[in-house]
């Protein structure tokens, strides 16, 4: 009698041990099970059907504007490029909205899924524990106490590949929760890039708004001045174009006084020309109006008899500008012919003039800036006859003042390199 009470409590106690055992690996079990995907977010692709529409509207945009800087210079003309520029900034605010409303989707999404990876590793962290208390546990049994709990040779061995299946699990174990480690600091990365693409786009859509406003201010100066009729634009074109053509008499001859005296507030010069290559990047996305040296507008006696010493870029009023590369910002300043300007000296040494802008956007001299870092927003300061930026890049390059006025000059042709040859 006492015999099969023993042998009932052995079973009992067997029983709770595979019981034991077996609540383990099913708890094993649905911590390494994967997560069935999720189906295709409905609304991130929908927003991403709105994006290509709104981009294919600004590239229709962007076109209309190309075409109609090729024709001859005249009001309708003018007002039509002013036209599409407010419709493709008004179409470019529209679609930024949207793509923010796609990083917020995509910010959510992978903020459930650090909350799963969270706690597929706070479960797998209590199935180590749990198997790690019943390693130790068995590591205290010397193989004769395993023997005596058993009531036969086929008990004991159940009890060693029991054992041999919880090792094989921890290592299991450690290994998926390795993985969901990696994978957690992963998604935090992607979290943090996707909150910087957030921010990124608000910035870009107070710039869009500002450069809106700007626009529609300009479209009615414009009317303003010319009281829509084409005589008058002409003679307002004309009148630019001999102040710029003084100008740039006027600059050419303090430019030779300075190199003759000296006088140069800074001089830098690059170690080296680089081989030409797409090394820089364009000053923003906008349409190309006019290229370097002796241009038609050159040839017309636009600059003193010289050729351009940039090229200009239209993107319309108030769109943020880009520095074309790393560097530090070298000096800045305005003056009649060029308006707002700023200079950038790059890592290899060359320095980038950006002319015309509407505003500076206020870095110090010396500060870092790399490309694509916004220097300023395009305008039409100076002696120019629209928007757009004008871009120099000097190997060779010294400011000096003009003393009849007071502002800060730079040299002219001499010194420059064609930027054509180093944007992609």
């Amino acid at each position: 009698m006492d015999y099969k009470k023993n042998k009932i409590k052995l079973n009992i106690c067997q029983i709770r041990r595979v019981f034991s055992l077996g609540a383990i690996l099913i708890l094993l079990f649905l911590g390494l099970s994967a997560r069935a995907a999720d189906n295709p977010n409905q609304r991130i692709l929908d927003l991403r059907e709105q994006i290509a529409e709104l981009e294919r509207q600004a590239e229709q945009y962007k076109k209309s504007i190309t075409t109609n800087q090729k024709k001859a210079q005249s009001l309708a003309r003018e007002i039509s490029i002013i036209t599409d520029q407010v419709r493709r900034l008004e179409t470019q605010i529209v679609l930024t909205e949207k793509q923010i409303d796609k990083t917020g989707v995509e910010i959510e999404n992978v903020n459930a899924d650090i909350f799963d990876t969270r706690k597929r590793i706070v479960n797998e962290q209590e199935v180590l524990e749990n198997i790690i208390s019943i390693i130790n546990r068995r590591d205290k049994e010397n193989v004769l106490m395993v023997l005596l709990k058993n009531n036969d040779l086929s008990d004991f061995f159940n009890e060693i590949q029991n054992t041999r299946n919880i090792q094989e699990r921890l290592s299991l174990t450690l290994g998926e929760l390795r993985v969901n480690r990696e994978s957690f600091e992963s998604q935090r990365e992607i979290l943090e890039g996707k909150k910087a693409e957030l921010q990124s786009l608000n910035q870009s859509q107070t710039y869009q708004r500002s450069g809106l406003s700007s626009t529609r201010v300009a479209k009615d100066d414009l009317l303003d001045k010319t009281k829509g009729e084409e005589a008058r634009y002409q003679s307002l074109l004309s009148e630019i174009e001999k102040k710029s053509a003084q100008f740039f008499d006027e600059l050419q001859a303090l430019e030779r006084q300075t190199i003759t005296s000296g006088a140069y507030i800074l001089h830098v010069t690059a170690p080296g020309i680089p081989a030409k290559g797409p090394i820089f990047s364009w000053p923003h996305d906008g349409v190309f109006t006019q290229g370097y040296g002796f241009t038609t507008f050159a040839k017309r006696g636009a600059y003193g008899g010289s050729p351009h010493n940039g090229v200009d870029v239209s993107g319309g009023f108030g769109t943020p500008i880009g520095s074309i590369g790393a560097g530090k910002l070298l000096v800045s300043g305005k003056s009649d012919g060029w308006g707002n300007w700023v200079a950038v000296q790059h890592d290899n040494g060359l320095v980038s003039i950006y002319g015309h802008m509407q505003s500076p956007t206020g870095l110090a001299n010396g500060t870092r800036v790399e490309r694509g870092s916004i220097i300023g927003f395009e305008g039409s300061t100076g002696f120019s006859t629209g928007a757009h930026v004008h871009l120099s890049l000097y190997h060779d390059f010294f400011t000096y003042i003009n003393k009849n006025n007071g502002q800060i000059y730079f040299n002219y042709f001499e010194g420059t390199l064609n930027p054509l040859d180093y944007l992609p």
